[in-house]
């Protein structure tokens, strides 16, 4: 964040990642959406973006190319963010994404700092990402399943930030790469507090446990456990399939407030109102204890 004015700051930030789906407009709209993502998990406006892409021209070639362009501007124009330029460079590799540029209220911005004991947990996205796009490489995935994932991972997090209008939000993140147990152990750490995730409440796609039984997990599910450690702990009972889908990378995942009980309820139905059907309460967040993130059924 940087500060301009006694009302105004900027929030600035990049992404960009290679392919985790097939067609090539998709794969724009996601990256763009991702992109975008901590702008709102900020609670800021994007304004602007400038493009990332690193493209094997001679092996992909100017249709491909003119797709995934194509499908982030298709996600610019929804979120009403100008598209200034980008850079690119040739690179065996495709990878694309965008540094974006947003605006907030200095004093209403959103950190993963300062969750409080009593708040109450919510999730707007289901989880399960990483492991049905390993899943859809491989061609395991059924056509319906991967239509659902590909849309909420095409979804903006804009619905997030409208839906949280009036309540009382302590603290905020979108749930990425180091998935809900890291970002929700990140939170909890940086808040000197200690989250409590019912893992029987979070959303997860319908396929996802399926999958993870069958091994067919990401590297990112063994980083994410090593870089925890002993942060964590889970319950006897809670499944370890459903533990699997905690440990899971997402991509443009949802966003994960920690908000005042009271407002709870009211940001579910209003998450629910803006396109978020899977919205839930799944957890509280309670004084710090041994553990940064408690798993129980």
């Amino acid at each position: 964040m940087y500060r301009l004015t006694d009302d105004l700051a900027l929030v600035q930030t990049v992404d960009f990642f290679t392919p985790i789906v097939d067609d090539p407009r998709s794969f724009g709209r996601i990256a763009i959406a991702n992109a975008l993502s901590d702008i709102y998990a900020m609670g800021g406006r994007p304004i602007n973006g400038l493009n990332v892409l690193c493209y094997p021209m001679e092996e992909l070639g100017h249709e491909v190319l003119h797709e995934i362009l194509a499908g982030g501007c298709d996600k610019y124009e929804e979120a009403k963010c100008a598209l200034l330029g980008g850079h690119s460079v040739t690179d065996a590799e495709l990878k694309f994404g965008a540094a974006v540029t947003g605006l907030v209220h200095p004093k209403k911005i959103w950190t993963n700092a300062a969750a409080r004991a009593g708040d109450v947990l919510v999730l707007s996205k289901p989880l399960g990402t990483g492991i049905l796009t390993t899943a859809m490489k491989a061609k395991k995935l059924d056509p319906k399943d991967a239509t659902e994932v590909v849309a909420s991972m095409e979804q903006l997090n804009a619905g997030g930030v409208a839906a949280a209008e009036g309540k009382e939000i302590h603290a905020a993140t979108d749930v990425t790469g180091f998935a809900l147990a890291g970002h929700g152990s990140g939170m909890a750490e940086a808040s000197g507090v200690t989250l409590v995730i019912r893992t029987s409440r979070v959303p997860v796609f319908s396929e996802a446990e399926v999958f993870a039984a069958k091994g067919q997990k990401t590297r990112g599910d063994v980083t994410n456990r090593e870089w925890l450690g002993k942060k964590y702990s889970t319950a006897a009972g809670v499944r370890q399939t459903l533990e699997d889908v905690m440990f899971d990378p997402q991509t443009s995942g949802g966003l994960f407030y920690s908000v005042k009980s009271d407002d709870a309820d009211a940001l579910v139905r209003d998450l629910k109102k803006n396109g978020f059907a899977h919205a839930a309460i799944v957890g509280e967040v309670k004084g710090k204890s041994e553990r940064l993130v408690e798993f129980i059924g």
